[in-house]
C-alpha cells in the first residue's frame, strides 16, 4: 500500500517523498484532450466514471502518490443557488454576482447530496487505485469562493470583492460564515467518500495584506481546520509570502508554498511542528529537463529530508508541459529521496 503522501501529512517517516501536481488530471495529457472533444468541463467532473477516469490518468503515466479529484471548486456552490458557467481559456463566470446583504442571505444551504457526483466519483477512484495512491480531495476556501462570487469572473485585484469586505463588514462576514458552513460539509463528505487528504485552496487570498487577512479571513479559515478535527488537511494559498505565519495559525498539518517563497525559510517562518508543501517553479517545466531537474534538486535539498515534506509544484501543471519530463520529475523525486531515506536508516 502506497500511503506516503498520508504518513507525510502526518509528519511520520516515509520511504521517499510524496509527490503530485496541482491539476496534474487535466489538459498536458493527450487522452484527456481527446475526451474534452467530446465533453465540456462541467460535464466531465459531474459524471463519475468520466471523472474518474481522468483522476486515475496521473497515477497511471506519472506514477504520482495522490490522486487529486477532477473538479472544479466552484461545484459545490451550484446546490447553493448559484448558477454559473465555466468559458475555456477565462474560468468560473457568475450569473448573477453578490452586490448585497440580500444576495448572500438568499444563498441556499449546502447540502452534499447536491454533489453526488463528487462523492461517487471519490469512490471509483479509491475503489480502482486498491491502495496505489492516497486519495486527495479539495475545496476552495471561504475568501477566494467569496472573491468568485461577488465580482463575477476571475479578477487581477479583487477590488470589487474588498470594496464589498471594507462597505459591508456584516454581509461579508455573514457570506464568510455561510461558505466555511458549506466547506465543512463538502470535505467532510469526500472524507467519508474516501478522501484520505484533503487540501484547501486559497488561491486568491493573497490579495490581502496580514491586518485584513486576520479580520476577515483567518477566523473562518480556522473554524474550518478545528472542525475538520484530525483529517489530514493542507492549506494552501499563492503570493502568501507575507502570511505564512497567520495561514499556519489558522490551520492546516501541512502548508503549501508556492514558488515565490523559499521553502527552507517558509518552513521555519510555519514551524516545526507543520509539514510544507510545494514548492518547484511550473515554468522550469517549460525549460525543459535541466532546468526542471536543477530546480527540484534544489527543492530537495531545502526540505534536507526533514519529515512532512510533499513535493508539488508552486501552482498548477502548465497546460504546454510534456507528461514526459513530469514523469522524469516524478522518479528523480523518489529516487533521490530513497537513497537518503535509506541512508538514514543505516545511520540510526
Amino acid at each position: 500500500m502506497n500511503d506516503r503522501l498520508l504518513r507525510a501529512c502526518r509528519l511520520e517517516p516515509v520511504d521517499a517523498t510524496p509527490v503530485w501536481f496541482m491539476r496534474q488530471a487535466g489538459r498536458s495529457f493527450a487522452a484527456y484532450r481527446r475526451l474534452r472533444e467530446r465533453y465540456g468541463i462541467l460535464e466531465l467532473a459531474k459524471t463519475p466514471e468520466l471523472c474518474a477516469e481522468v483522476t486515475l490518468m496521473p497515477v497511471r503515466e506519472l506514477g504520482v502518490d495522490g490522486a487529486v479529484l477532477f473538479a472544479d471548486i466552484m461545484l459545490p456552490l451550484e446546490p447553493m443557488g448559484v448558477a454559473l458557467r465555466i468559458e475555456p481559456e477565462v474560468g468560473p463566470i457568475i450569473e448573477r454576482p453578490i452586490r448585497s446583504r440580500a444576495d448572500v442571505t438568499a444563498l441556499r444551504p449546502f447540502d452534499p447530496l447536491g454533489v453526488s457526483f463528487t462523492l461517487e466519483a471519490i469512490r471509483v477512484v479509491r475503489q480502482q487505485l486498491a491502495g496505489s495512491a492516497g486519495v486527495i480531495g479539495f475545496s476552495g476556501a471561504p475568501f477566494t469562493l467569496a472573491c468568485y462570487l461577488i465580482e463575477g469572473r476571475p479578477s487581477r485585484d479583487f477590488a470589487v470583492a474588498k470594496a464589498f469586505m471594507y462597505r459591508e463588514p456584516d454581509a461579508w462576514h455573514d457570506l464568510m460564515r455561510r461558505l466555511s458552513d458549506m466547506v465543512v460539509a463538502y470535505l467532510q463528505a469526500q472524507v467519508d467518500a474516501g478522501a484520505d487528504v484533503v487540501q484547501l485552496f486559497d488561491s486568491w487570498v493573497g490579495g490581502l495584506g496580514p491586518v485584513d487577512y486576520a479580520a476577515y479571513a483567518a477566523p473562518h479559515v480556522r473554524s474550518i481546520f478545528d472542525r475538520l478535527g484530525d483529517v489530514p488537511a493542507i492549506h494552501f494559498g499563492t503570493g502568501t509570502a507575507s502570511l505564512l505565519e497567520a495561514m499556519a495559525s489558522a490551520g492546516g498539518r501541512v502548508i503549501g508554498l508556492d514558488h515565490r517563497v523559499s521553502l527552507a525559510d517558509a518552513w521555519r517562518r510555519v514551524g516545526g511542528d507543520r509539514g510544507v508543501q510545494g514548492n518547484l517553479d511550473a515554468a522550469r517545466l517549460l525549460a525543459g529537463w535541466d532546468a526542471t531537474r536543477e530546480g527540484a534538486l534544489r527543492v530537495l535539498d531545502e526540505a534536507a529530508g526533514r519529515p512532512g515534506h510533499v513535493f508539488n509544484l508552486g501552482h498548477g501543471v502548465l497546460p504546454d508541459t510534456d507528461t514526459d519530463l513530469l514523469r522524469r520529475l516524478v522518479d528523480l523525486v523518489h529516487d533521490e529521496t530513497a537513497r537518503s531515506a535509506a541512508v538514514a536508516r543505516a545511520l540510526r
